[in-house]
């Protein structure tokens, strides 16, 4: 069965990039480039502010040094495809999203080994190093989120006119379908979600909702402060709320082989699609009027 998770895990992502793609087209992307202060603003937000919380947080925090660490690498994580999806759910700027989940999947690079030793300078041993494979992260990168974004662009672009409102339609259903199917592979089908109980781990848990909800409060916040428009201002909201859990799950396990630090990313994925989506759907709904909106 975990063969079985595995397989079906990158397809359904590489699936649900495809379907995004399909209603996106160039001039998207283009928006995002020629006015890139929605950019730089997701960038600055992921890179400075979700770190900078995530430590004056765990600083103060009454838990053990292993899930300080453990905190501030989820922290260190980009924005993982499941934030592609619910900024399409919520009609948020998808090629934004799309474009910060790329661009911050190679700056990890260097951001994440920077962090992760920092924290273990702070909180624990202070001789750990730590390196990201660069080809297998361009490689994980191209397969799941850029081939299939491409491809559908390519076909919305150029034979968009064929596929009509229906398929559209359809998109909409389809899309949450695969996304559901998904997350109910991870929890009754993946090893890492296997006897887990969230109850026994309320400590940890108070900690990670609050960085969960406050960052995604901080990054609409300031989105906003710098006069971005309501859209973008949700959309990287949502960036900063959905931390790519599998990617911090990864680096727990093959790298720093540590299960304390695998459980925080495994806890986090438990509550924050749900927790963020309505938090940005709140944004979206009673927040999108006022005297900053354009």
């Amino acid at each position: 069965m975990q063969q079985f998770a595995d397989i079906f895990m990158p397809l359904s992502i590489a699936l649900i990039m495809f379907g995004i793609g399909l209603e996106l087209s160039f001039k998207d992307f283009r928006r995002v480039f020629i006015d890139p202060r929605a950019i730089i603003t997701g960038l600055a937000s992921q890179l400075f502010i979700l770190p900078l919380f995530a430590f004056a947080l765990v600083f103060f925090w009454p838990i053990a040094p292993v899930y300080k660490i453990a905190i501030m690498l989820l922290a260190a994580c980009p924005g993982g495809t499941t934030s592609n999806l619910v900024t399409k759910m919520l009609g948020g700027r998808v090629a934004l999203s799309v474009s910060l989940t790329a661009f911050n999947s190679f700056i990890i690079l260097m951001s994440i080994p920077l962090i992760i030793q920092f924290s273990y300078a702070v909180f624990g041993n202070d001789n750990l190093t730590v390196t990201l494979n660069f080809l297998q992260t361009v490689k994980n990168v191209s397969y799941t989120v850029l081939f299939p974004v491409i491809s559908g662009v390519l076909l919305n672009q150029y034979f968009g006119h064929k596929f009509g409102r229906n398929l559209h339609k359809a998109l909409r259903f389809i899309l949450p379908g695969i996304m559901i199917l998904a997350f109910l592979v991870v929890i009754f089908i993946d090893d890492s979600q296997q006897n887990i109980n969230y109850l026994s781990h309320v400590n940890l848990l108070i900690p990670l909702f609050i960085l969960n909800i406050g960052t995604i409060i901080c990054g609409y916040a300031l989105a906003r402060k710098l006069y971005l428009k309501h859209t973008s201002s949700y959309t990287i909201a949502i960036e900063m709320g959905l931390q790519n859990s599998v990617l911090a799950l990864f680096i727990a396990n093959s790298i720093l082989e540590d299960r304390n630090i695998s459980l925080v990313a495994i806890l986090y994925s438990g509550f924050s699609l749900v927790s963020t989506f309505i938090l940005a759907w709140i944004l979206k709904r009673y927040f999108g009027k006022g005297r900053f909106e354009k």
